[in-house]
């Protein structure tokens, strides 16, 4: 989840990335999506940060956090998660 605030809007730098990984490993094994922090109560505590971040769920669980527009340790990460 590309958790963000609409001052400074979604991180579209990484679109690409997630897309080729996706496209890789099966768009069944990885979902992306994005939220406004703004509006979403549960993630109220990621409000007020002027840095792009990536929450990491499994089964409705954080379980990992990647803080800013890191291209090798998004792809990394998402390699790990799967």
């Amino acid at each position: 989840v590309d958790a963000f605030q609409a001052w400074c809007g979604p991180c579209k730098t990484v679109v690409d990335l997630f897309r080729k990984i996706r496209n890789e490993v099966g768009r069944d094994l990885l979902h992306f999506a994005v939220a406004e922090v703004d509006s979403i109560d549960a993630l109220e505590e990621y409000r007020g940060k002027c840095e792009p971040l990536f929450l990491f769920y499994t089964e409705g669980q954080i379980v990992a956090v990647v803080r800013g527009a890191n291209a090798p340790l998004l792809q990394k990460t998402i390699l790990e998660q799967l």
